[in-house]
């Protein structure tokens, strides 16, 4: 057996049609605290309990004959010691050297210390497998409850670390590391089907000012309020950002030059325009719409270029990049 295998992130065996394991690798060795040599040759029935023998002849040897794979099984090793390991088994039936064997994968699904019953108390075999038969499908179902519902809690999770990643805490708009792949998906979807948009880059004017007055929390207030003001003013379709500090981005599908500047307009006055108390707020800013031979980094600083234009210029204004070229 190759290294790889043998140090797989998931426990392997091989047995015959008759259940003999035929090899192992090392990380189901650890699972179950057993040598090499203490496997190889044996039953794998061995390292199961009562019921569980009855429910992998019950179910496994009958599925895997028939099908020749058995898919994401839900089942329950022992240990050594004899505590139980969950976990989720797949097995496919193949022909290696002229011999029937199966193959098998499993993955620990969950650490518990579980006592099972011994159901060794009927008088005929028969009822002996029954009685198995019920343990192992109540176990098999709430096993199959159990992990829907962490499977479940899980995707919420995820979910929510995801819009975490990818928010900006103080504002609430998405942040930078979200701007800069939409700003990738856009340059593809550019490159691949000529769908043009443009990029703005919005800067608060004098506001190093508003915190050296006023203080960091009334900039931190401003802040969210101009990011509020910025998405509501925004199309659904526009990636509106923060980028870091007082800045802004917005990316603009579906816009070349003279759409941009109109939106940006837009922008400038509605700041311009709202009531921000006794506090004079107004935002520059710069625009670019992407060309054939534009990179993100391209793309970005001709915009960051404008800004600037309109920063020099006297502030609360719009400057196109492709303005600056034809002046």
């Amino acid at each position: 057996m190759d290294i790889q295998l043998d140090l797989a992130p998931c426990g392997y065996f091989s047995i015959s049609d008759s259940g003999v394991v035929q090899s192992i690798n090392q990380t189901m060795l650890t699972m179950l605290g057993y040598e090499r040599d203490e496997l190889i040759g044996q039953h794998i029935e061995s390292t199961m309990s009562v019921s569980n023998k009855v429910f992998f002849h019950t179910y496994f040897y009958p599925y895997i004959q028939l099908y020749g794979h058995v898919d994401e099984m839900y089942f329950t090793f022992r240990t050594r010691d004899q505590q139980a390991v969950p976990v989720l088994l797949n097995g496919v039936r193949q022909t290696r050297n002229g011999e029937s064997v199966v193959d098998c994968v499993v993955v620990v699904m969950r650490k518990r210390i579980e006592h099972e019953k011994d159901i060794l108390h009927t008088k005929t075999k028969l009822q002996e497998l029954y009685q198995a038969t019920q343990e192992a499908n109540k176990e098999l179902e709430r096993l199959h409850e159990e992990y829907k519902i962490k499977e479940q809690a899980l995707i919420k999770v995820n979910d929510q670390l995801e819009t975490l990643a990818s928010t900006d805490l103080l504002t609430g708009l998405k942040n930078r590391r979200f701007f800069q792949e939409k700003m990738l998906e856009s340059l593809m979807m550019f490159q691949e089907k000529q769908r043009y948009f443009s990029l703005l880059v919005v800067d608060i004017d004098h506001f190093k000012s508003i915190n050296d007055t006023y203080g960091h929390p009334i900039g931190d207030l401003v802040l969210g309020n101009l990011a509020g003001l910025l998405q509501t003013v925004s199309r659904s379709t526009d990636v509106v950002a923060r980028y870091g500090g007082e800045e802004f981005v917005v990316i603009l599908p579906d816009c070349e030059e003279e759409q941009a500047i109109g939106i940006a307009e837009r922008y400038r006055s509605q700041v311009a325009s709202a009531d921000w108390g006794e506090y004079n707020i107004t935002v520059s800013i710069g625009a670019a719409t992407v060309v054939e031979e534009d990179t993100e980094k391209s793309l970005f600083q001709r915009a960051d270029n404008a800004l600037y234009a309109s920063k020099t210029g006297g502030r609360n204004r719009v400057t196109h990049a492709a303005q600056m070229v034809r002046s």
